[in-house]
């Protein structure tokens, strides 16, 4: 099976802090499965490093209300562009995050709170027939 992957997981320094959050329960899945890697973030044109960012009132945004939405979709309509092409039906991705979260996100403070909801790429892959677990829900696989 093919799966995506939030690139951060596979060990890639690809997050906002140009670092990576290797999970080797993930990397692991690798023995059984093709896994893709994806950043949406990066995909969308944003840098690495880059600022931190959350969903405030349904919009991406720096700390400074600085907002970066049209990169976030635009991210989450290639990362779907990917799935596609590679016959992906379920993705790994980055939990909390303002793009791949699913289910809990950051709430818009930058203060760790978190709230119910999901990234933009969660949300519009989901919608697309993509099955959404994070890397601390991995049950099914493990």
């Amino acid at each position: 099976m093919n799966i995506l992957v939030s690139a951060c997981l596979l060990g890639i320094g690809c997050r906002y802090d140009g670092k990576a959050k290797r999970n080797e329960a993930v990397c692991a899945l690798s023995e059984k499965h093709t896994l893709i890697p994806i950043c949406p973030e990066q995909l969308g044109g944003r840098p690495t490093p880059r600022k931190p960012v959350e969903i405030k009132n349904g919009k991406v945004v720096e700390s400074d209300g600085t907002e970066h939405t049209a990169e976030f979709k635009k991210g989450a309509e290639e990362t779907l562009k990917i799935a596609k092409m590679c016959n992906c039906s379920i993705a790994i991705l980055k939990s909390r995050s303002p793009s791949c979260g699913f289910g809990t996100i950051y709430d818009g403070t930058f203060t760790k709170n978190t709230v119910d909801g999901n990234g933009i790429t969660s949300d519009f892959i989901s919608k697309h027939g993509i099955k959404i677990k994070n890397e601390e829900d991995l049950d099914s696989f493990c």
